[in-house]
């Protein structure tokens, strides 16, 4: 089928009817797209040729555990016969041990071998070990491959002998229950790990599953069993999405190696105060971005990050804000404490003010009866739509000399209790929306604020791939 095609170097043959991988693809190839086929099994062998090869799709096919062979990956051939330099170098004993062993590759590092005894005047070293063919094979996997796709499969486990140039590896949408211990230590060079929408409980992700790892910088495991936060987790993560678990309680010392962590995504879990130690988080002074949005959070957490650009708890229960608990937030620009059930009396005086950095401030849906008073200069948004505020006076926005976007409809506001010289000096005003209608500059800004956060986790795995991309 692919004769002449030495060149070809991207082969796309997804959405068929495909049960099996092809054989004598062109060896040019570095991308092969197989996904949305009805594939069930991809024996060892099937890609001995690609050396070539950096991505593979096989996405949306029918693969389970069974149907992938620990050297699926592995770019071994058939071979009845050694070279004679390797016989010449008494490897007799290397058909019986691995008789599918790839002869040309052995021959290379035998050459190496060769050369080393050569330039150190040795003699040749014995190869008929188990211990030194096991190390042959190593070097004879797809070291070229660096994007594997098996999302959306029937994966109960994460499969054995991946390939070891891997930087990419996509496994969400399985049915995926555990992580042996070996599974992925041998992808040393692995930046990105997807197992999210799985069957993952805390318990079956053995502790040494993220051994040696010290690329994977981005785990999403979201939309999975995990009860709390595994342990071992890689040390040199810096994205860890958690979300859409049933995580309980994260105890003092649950993140404590997680020092180089910059995101990090506890929301829809099932956290209360009380369950949630203050101690938490006093380790990620690297941290920038942190959501605890739907949990059960009756105050906000003491003992934040520092650190913190981005902090998201809305959809809570969160009925105060406690002393001290923005303190030193020097750095915090966004904030967003909506659809909870805070009063003005339950937030401790001068608690914007700290937030000297604050560019927008979300507030709305929670039982708000005055506009806040103490807002910092830095402000450019705020919204405060659906609470119960009943008046804007002509002070109300006198230390806000920067804010773009104000959000006040479904309040108790008539049209005698807005005063309109609250606005007159805000000379950056962009959007003022009031009841059911809003004036906005002529330029057509709009601001979306809620539908733009529902669509964050939909273009997540977008932007992983566009980072793998570049």
């Amino acid at each position: 089928m692919f004769n002449g095609s030495d060149s070809l170097e991207v082969l796309i043959m997804s959405s068929n009817f495909l049960r099996y991988v092809p054989r004598s693809l062109p060896s040019s190839i570095y991308r092969l797209h197989l996904k949305s086929n009805k594939l069930e099994k991809i024996p060892s062998g099937v890609f001995d040729t690609l050396t070539q090869l950096r991505e593979l799709y096989l996405q949306n096919n029918l693969l389970s555990n069974e149907g992938m062979e620990n050297e699926t990956f592995r770019t071994l051939r058939h071979t009845n016969t050694l070279d004679r330099v390797i016989q010449s170098l008494h490897l007799s004993a290397v058909d019986s041990i691995y008789p599918r062993l790839n002869t040309i590759t052995v021959a290379h590092y035998v050459s190496m071998v060769i050369t080393e005894c050569i330039n150190s005047k040795q003699r040749p070293i014995d190869l008929t070990t188990r211990q030194t063919m096991r190390r042959c094979i190593r070097e004879c996997q797809l070291t070229s491959l660096e994007y594997l796709d098996l999302s959306n499969n029937n994966l109960s486990v994460v499969p054995q002998g991946l390939p070891r140039g891997l930087i990419l590896l996509h496994l969400e949408r399985n049915s995926i229950r555990s992580i042996p211990g070996d599974a992925l230590t041998a992808c040393r060079n692995l930046e990105y790990l997807l197992l999210h929408n799985n069957q993952l409980h805390s318990h079956s992700i053995h502790h040494a599953a993220f051994k040696g790892l010290k690329k994977l910088h981005t785990l999403h495991m979201y939309n999975n069993q995990l009860e709390r936060v595994p342990r071992a987790l890689p040390r040199r993560a810096k994205t860890l999405m958690l979300l859409h678990n049933t995580i309980n309680v994260i105890e003092r010392n649950d993140l404590v190696f997680l020092y180089t962590l910059t995101e990090l995504n506890l929301s829809y879990n099932r956290l209360t105060s009380p369950k949630l130690h203050r101690e938490a988080f006093r380790k990620l002074r690297l941290l920038v971005t942190l959501d605890l949005s739907g949990n059960a959070l009756h105050f906000l957490p003491l003992g934040l990050p520092r650190s913190l650009q981005v902090l998201r708890v809305k959809d809570n229960q969160l009925n105060s804000i406690p002393e001290g608990a923005l303190q030193g937030m020097a750095k915090l620009r966004d904030i967003n404490l909506s659809h909870n059930q805070l009063r003005l009396n339950s937030i401790y005086q001068g608690a914007w003010m700290e937030l000297s950095a604050l560019t927008t401030l979300d507030l709305s849906s929670n039982q708000l009866s005055h506009i806040p008073s103490d807002l910092p200069e830095s402000l450019e948004y705020l919204y405060l739509q659906s609470n119960h505020i009943s008046t804007v006076p002509a002070t109300a926005f006198e230390g806000t000399p920067n804010i773009k976007g104000i959000f006040l409809r479904f309040n108790h506001l008539l049209a005698h209790s807005v005063k309109e010289s609250s606005f007159k000096h805000l000379t950056n005003l962009q959007v003022l929306d009031i009841g059911h209608s809003s004036h906005s500059n002529p330029s057509g800004a709009s601001f979306r604020r809620e539908e733009e956060e529902d669509e964050e986790m939909e273009i997540m795995e977008e932007e992983v791939g566009e980072g793998f991309a570049s």
